[in-house]
């Protein structure tokens, strides 16, 4: 329980943010490959949207630039959402600061489920609704571990992690010439980020195999293990926040029955 709480609660330390990033770098691996197979698109990846966004626009292809603009206002308006209910529970000293919006990812991953069920059907009307479903999530989720982290940590795209491990390995594989002094410092690689980097990118590969062995073979039920992981992450934070509720209330109503309470004569005061 006490690792859980850590977990997503609003008293951080950097070891929480690096088991959250990781389990989260999970679920947008298995969420961003599901969402190929279903739509054909990935949607955690903003830089191919607005570059095909461009693309789309020169070739004068109006539809696919109202989808490309759709599709990115869905991931600011998820990364806003999520920033909303962060913001809110930091201003309220709730412990479940960040845990709403991890609910509230689960929550709309198990509609991307439900939805999914009549995506085969009617595919003209759902699809476009599935895609922007899938970037509202992915916005949701960078946001609460780029909040989180202060920026340190990412876990829906890896074109900054990949570059990052490169500038990690050159530094490792960098000859340092000459002495140490005042206007020559040795590069030297940091271990521990690179570890960090290659946990992630791992995690969001692992993450990408299983959701898309999942889609493949299962269906969109694979949303379903995927939104209890999340609920997991966020319930114990959660709860403290509803036994804090139900301490205060239990004690607005003390107050009130003895503010209202009888005299000994049984007279009102």
């Amino acid at each position: 329980m006490s690792y859980l709480r850590a977990l997503s609660e609003s008293k951080r330390t950097r070891r929480a943010n690096i088991h959250l990033g990781v389990s989260l770098a999970f679920v947008a691996g298995a969420v961003n490959a599901g969402g190929l197979l279903a739509v054909l698109q990935y949607t955690s990846h903003m830089t191919g949207i607005v570059s095909s966004l461009a693309d789309n626009l020169v070739l004068g292809n109006l539809a696919a630039v109202t989808a490309g603009l759709a599709s990115v206002a869905a991931f600011l308006g998820g990364a806003a959402y999520s920033t909303i209910l962060i913001n809110w529970g930091r201003h309220h000293r709730t412990h479940s600061a960040y845990a709403y919006a991890l609910l509230w990812e689960a929550l709309l991953l198990l509609g991307f489920g439900l939805l999914g069920n009549s995506l085969d059907g009617h595919r003209a009307l759902f699809t476009p609704a599935t895609v922007l479903l899938l970037c509202f999530i992915m916005g949701l989720q960078n946001a609460i571990i780029t909040k989180i982290s202060n920026a340190e940590i990412r876990t829906t795209h890896m074109t900054g992690i990949v570059t990052d491990i490169g500038i990690e390995l050159g530094k490792m594989l960098y000859i340092n010439l000459g002495e140490e002094s005042a206007r020559y410092k040795p590069v030297r690689a940091d271990r521990s980020r690179l570890r960090l980097l290659a946990t992630l990118l791992s995690a969001f590969f692992t993450g990408g195999a299983l959701g898309a062995a999942g889609f493949k073979y299962v269906g969109y039920v694979t949303t379903v293990p995927l939104a209890l992981f999340l609920i997991l992450l966020a319930i114990v934070p959660l709860l403290d926040d509803l036994r804090t509720r139900r301490r205060l209330l239990l004690r607005h109503r003390v107050r009130r029955r003895d503010a209202y309470g009888r005299h000994p004569s049984g007279e009102r005061p």
